[in-house]
């Protein structure tokens, strides 16, 4: 056999094994439109850590076969430039380049530990601008012909289940008037050219979301229907989106992936865009499962505005962590976390532990409450664009994570994560109704963490952090356990002494006294008085055990994407 029908027989591996991902990766999305119909909620969960899973194995089963093929000459350079040009005329057509590409480099990458990018080998950048496909494609275009009534008539009837809608003409009635009311609000009229609506429906937990936009001249106003499918009714509309900082909360990092039966994802990328441009690509492309390809983005993200600044990277604003340092880029709203060598007292876990509680949280329902992090590896950065403090702190504390050559700085495993204010200095720098929400919201973050099995450990207000949308999301992991492994008691009655140095009963390792969390979670004040006005109930074993039990029934608590108010079905359940 020729070397070079060899290689084109590797490239054609790749190949196979890029499809084959795709191919299980539709299959497992797929159903679920078939699970909301039957109200399958766990089916849907067990779907969506499936698909998170499926991506590692199928690279394995694909190297696996490229070994088979190219045997020791797998490690040659030589045969990977050449193997590059053939696989880049095998996958160029397909509506998913940009992850087949991915796909591609995540294979360099495992054969040759790459440490920054390799361009002679890997894909760098030929796929990075999104395309929108002809009109028709991807969406479904309803034009301003008649009442609005009509139009948003039209699209009911377009997008239907098994299970019909409950009583449709009145949330036809609703869905129009919520249209109407916000062309006023932008426009003073009712007027618009045309509504275009996304094919595709997208799935998550217990909700299905049909997202479009509404077009009038050069402005375009988000649309997402939020459609539920309670027991014994059919299908409610529970909410109308319309505008891009509420539909940027359904698609926040802080939340699960969908489920969307889409081939064409640059041209959903572009649509996705239009409605919120604030959004960064990686984190559109993350939402909807391509996690791999939204990390690649995020990287020459990255790169991009280093090429574009003199920034330099510095330690994050903030209580130092006693597990991980923390630095940041100050113009860019991420934040690079590596564990430490040694951990300070009293922490006493380990370095895998701290990787098992990521992973945990990667794989579980975050009901936006939780940021996702992206794990990367061998990361490399001249050494200039470090900060003298933040090099010393790496090289003193961080050096299993972190290496420093004579120009470059090697970061060996880190994990990116979305910048946020930290609460205890948001509340400090905030006007008093923003920091009363904000503390008020904090322990419906701790609620609803609750409510997916999640106990987060270490409840200080320091390891929550506030978005631009003003949410209050948890982000330090080391401690962070499932509420069904907790043991939660009271204290027991102490008859010596008022208030002892040390405990007087003993402690297992998974107990959790709810009473005790007064004592430290919030500093005496106002804000605190305000919490514990608005969340008594967290200080109880009640609570905690209830959630328990509701838990361990195998119930699916409802957390909606979506502010109280703006929904029409509030007693679903």
């Amino acid at each position: 056999m020729n070397s070079t029908h060899q290689v084109q027989q590797a490239a054609d591996v790749i190949r196979q094994g890029f499809a084959d991902y795709r191919a299980k990766f539709m299959e497992i999305t797929r159903r679920a439109k078939s699970r909301f119909e039957r109200r399958n909620w766990h089916g849907i969960q067990y779907d969506s850590r499936e698909r998170l899973e499926l991506y590692k194995l199928v690279v394995n089963e694909t190297l696996s076969a490229l070994r088979q093929k190219l045997g020791d000459s797998i490690h040659e350079r030589a045969i990977w430039k050449n193997l590059k040009s053939f696989y880049y005329e095998l996958v160029s057509k397909r509506p998913d380049f940009e992850l087949a590409e991915t796909f591609y480099n995540s294979l360099t990458r495992k054969i040759f530990v790459t440490q920054g990018v390799d361009e002679e080998i890997e894909f760098t950048h030929t796929a990075d601008e999104p395309t929108s496909p002809p009109d028709g494609w991807l969406y479904n275009t309803y034009r301003l012909e008649g009442a609005t009534y009509s139009i948003v008539k039209k699209i009911f009837s377009d997008y239907k289940f098994f299970i019909k809608y409950d009583n449709p003409d009145y949330y036809i009635h609703l869905v129009s008037n919520k249209i109407k009311e916000k062309l006023a609000e932008d426009f003073g009229s009712f007027d618009f050219e045309r509504i275009e609506m996304l094919k595709p429906v997208f799935f998550r937990n217990k909700g299905a979301y049909l997202i479009g936009r509404i077009i009038k001249g050069d402005h375009i106003i988000p649309f997402a229907l939020a459609l539920l499918n309670p027991f014994d009714t059919g299908i409610v509309v529970d909410a109308v989106l319309c505008t891009s900082n509420e539909v940027s909360v359904v698609f926040s990092f802080t939340r699960s992936y969908f489920l969307v039966d889409i081939e064409n994802t640059s041209g959903l990328m572009h649509f996705l865009k239009s409605i919120m441009p604030l959004k960064r690509r990686s984190e559109l492309y993350n939402s909807i499962g391509c996690d791999k390809h939204g990390k690649t983005l995020l990287y020459r993200e990255i790169n991009k505005h280093l090429a574009q600044t003199d920034e330099q990277f510095v330690l994050a604003p903030g209580v130092r962590g006693m597990v991980m340092e923390v630095f940041t880029l100050p113009t860019m709203n991420i934040v690079f976390k590596v564990i430490k060598d040694k951990f300070d007292p009293p922490k006493s876990t380990t370095r895998q532990s701290v990787m098992s509680k990521y992973k945990l949280v990667f794989l579980h329902d975050r009901v936006g409450r939780l940021a996702d992090a992206q794990e990367f590896e061998f990361l490399v950065y001249d050494k200039h664009r470090f900060e003298a403090e933040l090099l010393d702190e790496l090289q003193r504390i961080a050096s299993q994570s972190v290496i420093v050559d004579r120009d470059k700085v090697i970061i060996k495993h880190c994990y990116i994560e979305r910048k946020m204010i930290p609460l205890n200095i948001f509340v400090q720098q905030a006007g008093e109704k923003e920091a009363e929400d904000a503390i008020i919201d904090y322990g419906n973050a701790i609620k609803e963490l609750a409510a997916a099995n999640i106990f987060p450990g270490d409840l200080l207000i320091k390891n929550f952090g506030v978005t631009r949308h003003g949410r209050v999301v948890f982000y330090d992991y080391d401690e962070l356990c499932l509420v069904t492994d907790c043991n939660f008691r009271r204290l027991p009655e102490n008859n010596d002494e008022p208030e002892p140095d040390e405990p007087w009963y003993s402690v297992g390792d998974n107990d959790i006294f709810p009473e005790e969390l007064k004592r430290f979670i919030i500093a005496p004040g106002r804000l605190r008085d305000i919490f514990f006005e608005a969340h008594e109930d967290l200080f109880t074993v009640e609570f905690w055990k209830n959630m328990q039990e509701r838990q361990s029934r195998g119930e699916i608590i409802d957390v909606y994407p979506y502010r109280k108010v703006q929904r029409f079905h509030k007693r679903v359940v």
